[in-house]
């Protein structure tokens, strides 16, 4: 029997994280599917892409959508007729669509698969920030409410799944594959050269970034740091037009304990985070990273949708409180912070399971000859 097609959406940064180790899984285990590799192109520029698939190690996307920016719903649908397009002129036929995480990408492809009636696999299944201001919450709550399989990566994700009526028969619990990739790629990460404890800072979000008012508290933080500390940004573009647009970037640039950069490849980010005293950030996938390393997180956002990183990890919300930020990050550098706690499937095997799990669901749907078992 022929091996059917499994499409592998990717668009964004974080899912490139996503997607690399079930890849090399897939080949590992000699799986019974064979994967296709489509590009949205939801980040499109060199930073943002394609260092992330060279250094992920993550061949030629077999399509490229093109999709580039937008508003979401702009960007959405453009993602939506392109994929839909591919899916109905792919020969020989897709399976099943394989999408990860939350982005604009992640609904798109979804929907279009299932309007045409192509099995849908989420990874990354059921996280719930409870905040529907967010875009990706929509993008959660609604991939997960049309996807046929739900691969879930913290207990959480599980819970909210089974309080949302979803049937047990579609939910498996197969651990965080943003690990695995951590796993593999950290004897890579150069040391860091900054001698002196330092903060690494990533911000990008729009509730973050794009209002004056805000941007301002998080600028005056920093330079308020910046005395005890030195304070390492990579400046998301995004981050970078505010930053200018709002004339605040020369107060960044004034002081020589910070160190501004522009965005880097996943290898050196880890570097930085490995190294760090603390992470200050508002990525979901940072807060994952560094409770794995057991390094201090300080989280500028009211709401997670990754609960274990604060009971078990080493994450803190402190949203725009930035007088409890600055006490924590005191005590941080007094070495009174606590360490992380193991997380059921944050281990850098999340990717076998996954593998598995996609074999056995399309072994059910007679699609492929019986599983052979791969790592638990």
């Amino acid at each position: 029997m022929k091996k059917p097609a499994v499409a592998f959406v990717a668009g964004a940064r974080p899912n490139f994280m996503k997607i690399s180790p079930v890849l090399r899984a897939v080949e590992e285990f000699d799986a019974p599917f064979h994967p296709v590799i489509v590009h949205t192109g939801q980040h499109y520029s060199a930073e943002l892409s394609d260092v992330f698939f060279r250094q992920l190690g993550i061949r030629e996307p077999d399509v490229h959508l093109e999709a580039g920016s937008g508003t979401h719903g702009q960007q959405t649908a453009k993602v939506l007729e392109a994929f839909e397009a591919f899916l109905l002129r792919a020969s020989p036929a897709i399976a099943a669509v394989m999408v990860a995480g939350d982005v604009n990408s992640t609904i798109a492809a979804a929907m279009a698969a299932a309007k045409i009636q192509i099995p849908v696999i989420h990874l990354e299944a059921g996280l719930r920030s409870f905040d529907r201001s967010m875009p990706e919450e929509i993008n959660r709550l609604t991939t997960d409410a049309i996807s046929d399989l739900l691969l879930v990566s913290e207990p959480a994700g599980e819970e909210n799944l089974r309080h949302e009526g979803v049937p047990e028969t579609r939910i498996r619990y197969v651990g965080n594959v943003m690990i695995d990739t951590l796993v593999s790629h950290l004897s890579m990460a150069a040391l860091s050269r900054i001698t002196r404890p330092y903060a690494l800072v990533t911000l990008h979000r729009p509730s973050n970034v794009d209002g004056r008012d805000s941007l301002a508290e998080i600028v005056d933080f920093l330079v308020d740091i910046a005395a005890d500390l030195e304070v390492v940004f990579p400046v998301h573009p995004r981050t970078q037009s505010r930053l200018e647009e709002f004339g605040l970037l020369s107060r960044l640039q004034r002081l020589t304990a910070i160190h501004l950069f522009p965005p880097l490849g996943y290898v050196e980010n880890l570097g930085l985070m490995r190294d760090a005293a603390v992470v200050l950030t508002d990525s979901g996938g940072i807060q994952e990273e560094t409770s794995y390393l057991s390094i201090p997180c300080l989280t500028m956002r009211d709401n997670t949708e990754r609960p274990a990183t604060l009971s078990l990890g080493t994450n803190t919300l402190v949203g725009r409180d930035f007088i409890s930020a600055r006490r924590l990050v005191t005590e941080i550098l007094k070495g009174n912070y606590r360490q992380s706690k193991p997380i059921p499937g944050w281990d850098g095997k999340a990717a076998a399971r996954v593998v598995r799990e996609i074999a056995g669901f399309l072994e059910m749907r007679n699609l492929v000859s019986p599983v052979v078992q791969t790592a638990h």
